[in-house]
C-alpha cells in the first residue's frame, strides 16, 4: 500500500513538472490566427459569420486588427522582416499591387476548393475573393422625395443642385465621371488608359468640385446623408444598408452606374501562421458561411454555391442582384495597380489647385 501511495506521488510531481514546461499549456489555444480588415459594420459582419465561429471550430485564439487599406503598410512589415499579419482583407487593386510587388503569398488553391467555386471563375494569384461590393450613389428619402435614378444626375447640379459626398481617392470617382459624360462602361478603362480619357474624366468632375464634400472613411457617407451637410454621396453599398437597417435611417441606393469590386483575403508574405491563415480562409469560403454574412451587411458572397443559401428578403439588397446590375462597372484591378501612384499624384495635385 505504501509503494502503491509513493509511485502515486511520483506520478503527480512528473505531471506537475511536464506542465511547467515551457510550451505547454492546459487550455490555451494550440493556434494563433491575426485577422485585419476595415473596422465598422463590415468587420463586425466577419467577426460574426467567420473570425468567432472560426475560433470556436478550430480551438483558435483570433487576434483582429484593422487598417485603412494602403498597401505600403504589408510592405513595409514585409521589407523589415516584422509581418505580424497573417491574413488581410484587400481591395482588388491593392492586392494587385502587393502580388505585383512580391509582398503577398501566391495563393495555393489546392489548400481550398479549387478556383472553380468563386462566382464567374474569378480567383486571384494572390488573393482569395471573399465579397463582391459595389460604389453606389447614395440619398437621404427623408429630405429628397424625387431623388435621382441614373449616375448622370449625381453630376447634373441643375436639376439637383446641393453639395456631393465623394471618396477622397481616385478611384471610382474617375470611372463614374466617363460612365456619367457617355462612356459605355466596357469602354471606360480603356479610355481612362489614355491621356485624353484621363483629361475627360478631370473634366467632368470639374462640373461639381466646388460642390463637393470628400469623405475618407466609410462611415462617413451616412453620417453626411442624415444630417444634410450633402444630397447626395457615393458610398460603399453595405455601410447604406447598415445605416438603414441598424440605426433606422432612409437612405436610397441608386444602382445605375455602380463600380463593383471584390474585397479579398490575402496573406502577406512570411505570415506568423501561414497554414492557419489557409485554414481560415478555407473556412471563410463555405457557402453556408458566406451567406451567413449577408445576415449583417448587403455585400454580396464571392462563392456561387453560397446564393442559394442566402435569405430571400436579403437578395434585394446584394450589388449582383439582377435589378441592380443593368449598368455595372467591375472595377479593373490590373489598371489601378499600374497606374494608382501616377493618377493620385495628379489627383492629389487636381484637389489643391
Amino acid at each position: 500500500m505504501e509503494k502503491t501511495i509513493k509511485a502515486a506521488i511520483r506520478q503527480l510531481a512528473v505531471l506537475g513538472l511536464v506542465f511547467c514546461l515551457p510550451g505547454v499549456a492546459l487550455s490555451a489555444s494550440a493556434k494563433e490566427l491575426t485577422a485585419v480588415s476595415y473596422g465598422g459594420s463590415y468587420q463586425t459582419s466577419q467577426r460574426k459569420a467567420y473570425f468567432e465561429p472560426f475560433a470556436r471550430a478550430t480551438d483558435t485564439k483570433v487576434t483582429e486588427d484593422e487598417w485603412t487599406g494602403e498597401i505600403s503598410k504589408i510592405s513595409a512589415m514585409v521589407q523589415s522582416n516584422q509581418v505580424t499579419w497573417d491574413v488581410v482583407d484587400v481591395d482588388s487593386y491593392s492586392m494587385q499591387q502587393g502580388c505585383d510587388d512580391g509582398v503577398l503569398e501566391k495563393i495555393d488553391y489546392s489548400k481550398l476548393q479549387g478556383k472553380q467555386i468563386f462566382e464567374g471563375g474569378i480567383a486571384f494569384e494572390c488573393g482569395v475573393p471573399s465579397v463582391i461590393l459595389a460604389t453606389v450613389v447614395a440619398y437621404n428619402a427623408n429630405t429628397l422625395k424625387d431623388g435621382p435614378t441614373t449616375i448622370n444626375d449625381f453630376f447634373d447640379l441643375k436639376k439637383y443642385p446641393g453639395k456631393r459626398g465623394m471618396w477622397r481617392r481616385p478611384v471610382a470617382n474617375l470611372e463614374f465621371a466617363l460612365i456619367a459624360d457617355g462612356v459605355p462602361v466596357d469602354q471606360v478603362y480603356k479610355i481612362l488608359g489614355t491621356k485624353e480619357g484621363l483629361d475627360r474624366a478631370f473634366a467632368k468632375l470639374d462640373t461639381i468640385k466646388n460642390d463637393i464634400v470628400w469623405w475618407e472613411a466609410g462611415g462617413q457617407p451616412p453620417q453626411l446623408l442624415a444630417s444634410g451637410e450633402v444630397l447626395m454621396s457615393t458610398a460603399w453599398n453595405g455601410r447604406i444598408y447598415s445605416a438603414n437597417k441598424d440605426e433606422g435611417a432612409n437612405l436610397k441606393i441608386v444602382w445605375d452606374g455602380q463600380v463593383q469590386d471584390w474585397d479579398i483575403w490575402a496573406i502577406p508574405k512570411g505570415a506568423p501562421n501561414l497554414e492557419t491563415a489557409y485554414e481560415f480562409i478555407k473556412f471563410a469560403s463555405q457557402p453556408e458561411n458566406q451567406a451567413e454574412q449577408t445576415k449583417y451587411t448587403s455585400y454580396a458572397p464571392a462563392v456561387a454555391a453560397a446564393k442559394d443559401k442566402v435569405d430571400p428578403a436579403a437578395l434585394e439588397n446584394l450589388p449582383t442582384a439582377p435589378q441592380n446590375s443593368k449598368r455595372v462597372l467591375k472595377t479593373d484591378a490590373q489598371f489601378w495597380a499600374d497606374n494608382n501612384d501616377a493618377v493620385r499624384k495628379r489627383f492629389d495635385t487636381w484637389l489643391s489647385n
